[in-house]
């Protein structure tokens, strides 16, 4: 019987292992600046755990079979484990995940704290159940101010994120339920949230930040190729979560800008 549990682990190791490494890869294309190092970093994950996946896995399949029963009548005997090796294993586990998140803090710290150049393109992304409106700010270079008791999410557009129309910096914003970005430009996100907690996630940049009602949350991205980008709200968010999904239009800059300004021109 310890022979036969044996070979089912490992057979089920080896089989879930060969699967898992033959997918390509879990994620679209990378079309953003920082892709390649995020995508460096899993692939060392899934290389490190996977070897840690395989041996513990190899070592019970081995100790089933070690200490089977074997029909004698022998006294049994106790142990309380061992101090050295519990330690050395605990030490190991510990510096792994800890190297892990040392390698992948500063990718996702360019980001979050470094600020973004100052000719990033200032986009304000509003997050409601369910849906997300993206803002620009137009000639101006500055957002008009939203006003809690203005928002009605019924409405639509302004109305929607709660845009006081009497502020002079109002009058050329651009609101938008599909994202228009210009393709090698940085762009200066301002992530929000109206109701609850939802997480603004574009695979294809691999991005993926919460908006929480109540902060502005800042954070910078260059997309690097251009097309069509599926945005998900990876955040558990309401009833209508699995609908609450846009898309991101990369642009040549001519393109947008002739974007820009033909939403513009329609506010006239």
């Amino acid at each position: 019987m310890g022979l036969a549990l044996l070979a089912i682990i490992w057979i089920i190791t080896f089989i879930s292992t060969y699967f898992f490494a033959a997918k390509t890869w879990w994620l679209p294309k990378g079309v953003a600046a920082a892709a390649p190092a995020i995508d460096n970093q899993f692939a060392f994950t899934y290389v490190a755990m996977g070897i840690v996946f395989v041996l513990a896995q190899g070592a019970l399949g081995f100790l089933v079979w070690r200490y089977r029963d074997r029909g004698d009548l022998r006294k049994v005997s106790y142990s309380h484990g061992n101090t050295k090796l519990e330690v050395l294993w605990t030490a190991l586990t510990a510096m792994l995940f800890i190297g892990l998140n040392l390698m992948g803090s500063p990718i996702w710290a360019a980001e979050r704290f470094e600020p973004a150049k100052p000719d990033a393109l200032p986009v304000e992304v509003t997050g409601m159940q369910f849906a997300w409106y993206f803002r620009y700010t137009g000639n101006d270079g500055k957002f008009g101010a939203t006003k809690p008791e203005l928002i009605d999410p019924s409405s639509g557009n302004e109305a929607a994120i709660g845009l006081n129309t009497n502020d002079p910096a109002a009058k050329d914003d651009v609101i938008s339920g599909t994202m228009y970005l210009p393709v090698n430009r940085e762009v200066d996100l301002q992530l929000r949230a109206i109701d609850v907690i939802h997480s603004f996630f574009v695979p294809a940049f691999r991005f993926k930040q919460d908006a929480v009602p109540g902060l502005r949350i800042h954070m910078h991205f260059t997309p690097t190729e251009i097309g069509d980008y599926e945005i998900a709200c990876a955040e558990l968010c309401g009833m209508g979560h699995y609908k609450m999904h846009g898309m991101v239009k990369v642009v040549s800059q001519a393109d947008f800008e002739k974007w820009l300004a033909d939403r513009e021109a329609a506010k006239q």
